[in-house]
């Protein structure tokens, strides 16, 4: 694929030449005729390509506009394209879609090989936050993620790198890895493995009574993954209440942050006093 545009590290663009990836991640997104895909940094159109015959439409938002001219002359013809210059992150993609053919409106589904560097603002920006979960969720995301963000972000309670990522992320989605991608796969192989997953925003159950408490609590509770939660939590809620509340939970006064599942995560957020946490600011 001799593409002669050369990757910026400015916007920490890697190419991705691997044809049995990028098959793997359009595979992944289950794709119909009736679907729009959102595609966050399109690069030099690899993916665009693959997407194109299989959806109803494919809207781009790449940041460099170099590429967007490359972009642009690439897919003059595609009816189903359309290219938006910008920062995902900044856009308001509802209003700039909101006066274009339908059929780049509300688009359904995300498929991209996103800026490794923001993959956490993205992530937000897609799924929303616990307290302020998406109010017109995707379908699906599937995503080409750094591998240590992938291992986080599908990891069970217990696990090493079960973190508040990993809380954050299933309390609004569940997650699956879809296949490991080696650094070769990449033009300048990247100095880290890479992973494809997909996630799949879904109603959320069991509920926190109050979300931004739940929010708070999981910040501070992973504050230190090596000292015990009660100890992180010591700041929130006296420690041996909230010992008599994790033994009335059934959970191992001892435990650290990372033992607890998302719905025992839950349930402690919904058995604490709300007087308990109002003088804690949540990350915003």
């Amino acid at each position: 694929m001799g593409d002669s545009i050369r990757p910026r590290k400015r916007f920490a663009q890697h190419w991705l030449r691997s044809e049995k990836v990028l098959f793997k991640i359009v595979e992944a997104a289950n794709l119909s005729p009736s679907d729009r895909i959102l595609e966050i940094g399109p690069g030099t159109g690899v993916m665009t390509q693959k997407l194109l015959p299989y959806a109803a439409s494919v809207t781009a938002v790449e940041i460099d506009r170099n590429l967007c001219e490359k972009l642009t002359k690439k897919f003059k013809t595609a009816e189903n394209f359309l290219l938006l210059s910008g920062d995902i992150l900044s856009l308001d993609l509802e209003a700039l879609l909101a006066d274009q053919d339908p059929k780049f409106q509300q688009p359904n589904k995300v498929v991209a090989n996103i800026p490794y560097n923001i993959t956490g603002p993205i992530l937000e920006k897609l799924l929303g936050k616990i307290g302020q979960p998406a109010t017109n969720p995707y379908e699906s995301i599937v995503l080409l993620v750094q591998k240590e963000v992938a291992d986080r972000l599908y990891a069970t309670a217990g696990n090493k790198a079960f973190g508040a990522l990993s809380v954050r992320v299933q309390y609004l989605a569940d997650c699956e890895l879809i296949c490991p991608v080696p650094a070769k796969a990449f033009y300048p192989p990247p100095k880290v493995e890479s992973a494809v997953v997909r996630l799949k925003p879904r109603a959320i159950a069991p509920a926190a009574e109050d979300p931004r408490q739940l929010e708070t609590l999981v910040k501070v509770g992973f504050a230190n993954k090596r000292k015990m939660l009660r100890n992180n939590l010591k700041g929130l809620i006296e420690s041996d209440r909230l010992t008599q509340i994790l033994e009335q939970l059934e959970i191992n006064p001892q435990a650290r942050a990372e033992d607890l599942s998302v719905e025992q995560w839950v349930s402690l957020s919904n058995h604490l006093s709300l007087s308990n946490l109002e003088s804690s600011p949540v990350n915003n």
